[in-house]
């Protein structure tokens, strides 16, 4: 099991490749959040094709950065960018392509605590040194029946610039008023209490091995690791547990922006898992910068069809995420058309 684990995590945070290419091989880097879901995809896309992708999880920050630093083909986020970051991300215009849905969970390490309850006001005095202890009596409160040890909290955090810190703080500023008045919402935060760690693997393996640890992590690392994860308070007031079915009904979006770049976090079906997102490559609109190749931009629309494809939906099921929505695809499909090469669309190019 310890084994597992660590290939998990290494796969997770490192650079992944599959089979050949050349001029047309394909990079990445930025969010771990979905990073075992890009691994899968990226394998089964080299056996598919021949062709290679690599993908590194380095976070979101990283991702956004390394991109404008024209490093990668394409970058990896869990916080689409604004306007006005897109603006200064030269030479050309950024396009977000959706890929899949995932959740954000409390994972937490209490021996002989299987199921736990937590709200979002809990869990902004914990990250506020408001409540130190696992046996408080706001705990105790929503926990009714269930033996909570007198042991110290220890809340654990990211340390790296993160989509998932940005739509992990982003749910918590709209949900709890003290939160967002000392926090904020951002990709770091400023917490002065408990550990820190970088990227989800790093926040995972904390938990696992420090007694009494809890934190914010991509639900797909819970499951993987086997880690319990709190059950959370939603919009209706009922306390739900991260499966795939419930994050998936966060995408529940009749009208998705033509852009695609939206929060999907708590909505108001009773069912739903509040704290989930969307996660999106970006790439330049026109693919004929720094010297790049036709063949090379045409190798990236391929991929990113594939990535939002009918095939990449095994993949996105066998490592704990949810597949885009119907409506979110479509309209990711004609992003991805809209892609060019020196001002002609990429997809009319021979």
């Amino acid at each position: 099991m310890k084994r597992l684990k660590v290939a998990f995590i290494a796969i997770a945070i490192g650079w992944i490749m599959v089979s050949c290419g050349d001029d047309t091989t394909i990079s990445g880097a930025g969010a771990t959040f979905p990073a075992p879901f890009y691994t899968e995809v990226a394998k089964q896309y080299g056996i598919a094709t021949g062709e290679r992708v690599s993908y590194g999880g380095v976070g979101s920050g990283a991702g956004q950065r390394n991109l404008a630093q024209q490093t990668v083909d394409f970058g990896g986020t869990d916080e689409f960018l604004k306007d006005e970051k897109i603006a200064k991300m030269m030479p050309a215009p950024i396009l977000h392509i959706p890929t899949c849905i995932g959740g954000i969970v409390i994972a937490y390490n209490l021996k002989g605590v299987k199921d736990l309850n937590l709200t979002s006001e809990i869990i902004s005095k914990i990250y506020r040194g408001k409540i130190t202890k696992w046996n408080d009596p706001l705990i105790q409160k929503v926990n009714p029946g269930v033996q909570l040890p007198s042991i110290p909290i220890i809340p654990v955090y990211r340390t790296d610039g993160s989509g998932t810190t940005f739509n992990f703080s982003s749910y918590m500023s709209n949900t709890d008023k003290d939160w967002e008045k000392e926090l904020g919402a951002a990709k770091t935060l400023d917490i002065k209490v408990g550990n820190a760690a970088k990227g989800n693997p790093g926040v995972a393996g904390v938990i696992s091995s420090t007694s009494g640890a809890m934190g914010y992590i991509g639900s797909e690392y819970s499951l993987a690791l086997n880690l319990p994860a709190a059950k959370i308070q939603n919009a209706a007031g009922n306390f739900v547990s991260a499966t795939m079915e419930s994050i998936s009904l966060c995408g529940d979006i009749e009208d998705f922006p033509n852009d695609i770049r939206v929060m999907i976090a708590n909505p108001a079906n009773p069912k739903a898992y509040p704290i989930s997102t969307m996660t999106w490559l970006i790439v330049y609109k026109d693919q004929a910068y720094g010297g790049r190749s036709l063949a090379k931009a045409k190798a990236l629309q391929k991929f990113l069809y594939y990535i939002i494809g009918d095939q990449a939906h095994d993949a996105a099921y066998k490592t704990h995420y949810s597949p885009l929505p119907l409506t979110a695809r479509k309209k990711a499909e004609a992003v991805i058309s809209s892609m060019t090469y020196q001002g002609k669309l990429l997809k009319d190019l021979l």
